[in-house]
């Protein structure tokens, strides 16, 4: 199955101030999560931000903070997304409204992205885990962390192949403007 931009959203979990830094190459997931923003804002595919305990590890970081319309954020306890009631409402609401794919993006890949990825695949969403926006402390732990992902119906991703699945066609403004993001 491919990404359609009317029946996708976003989730970026927890992409937070004190928590950023720990990660193996943390740069790579702003970059990847930003371009990821960008699609979305231009494509008008709803954004969902989550933030684990901010009172402890701070709001998502000031380069994935975008002034839109179309972002929800959420403040969560439970680390999956899924476990979160809000944040599982608003979900829902998106299916129901058409758009029963979710991307994810994020940090940590092996707790947070993980558990929110199975736990949406299992209520039925078809959920697409951009591997190179996401991470952990270790490699090694999102390594595992996509490969169960995998193993749970969980399509694994790249930003690329996100973007220009959302896309769909080359030849447009559209095109020009978000392919550039990606070279």
């Amino acid at each position: 199955m491919l990404l359609d931009a009317g029946k996708s959203s976003l989730l970026l979990i927890d992409v937070q101030e004190r928590l950023l830094p720990a990660m193996h190459s943390p740069e790579l997931v702003v970059r990847h999560a930003a371009i990821l923003l960008n699609a979305a804002a231009t494509l008008q595919v709803p954004v969902t931000v989550s933030e684990q305990y901010p009172r402890g590890l701070g709001h998502t970081v000031p380069e994935l903070i975008a002034p839109d319309a179309n972002v929800w954020r959420f403040e969560k306890l439970a680390f999956s997304c899924w476990r979160d009631r809000p944040l599982a409402n608003h979900l829902i609401g998106l299916h129901e409204a058409g758009r029963p794919q979710v991307i994810l993006a994020g940090i940590e890949a092996h707790v947070c992205v993980l558990q929110s990825a199975i736990d949406l695949a299992m209520a039925g969403f078809s959920v697409f885990a951009v591997a190179d926006a996401m991470s952990s402390r270790r490699p090694s732990s999102a390594e595992v962390a996509c490969e169960r992902m995998k193993a749970n119906g969980v399509q694994v991703i790249t930003t690329e192949m996100a973007v220009f699945e959302l896309l769909g066609q080359a030849g447009t403004p559209v095109f020009k403007a978000l392919s550039a993001l990606v070279k």
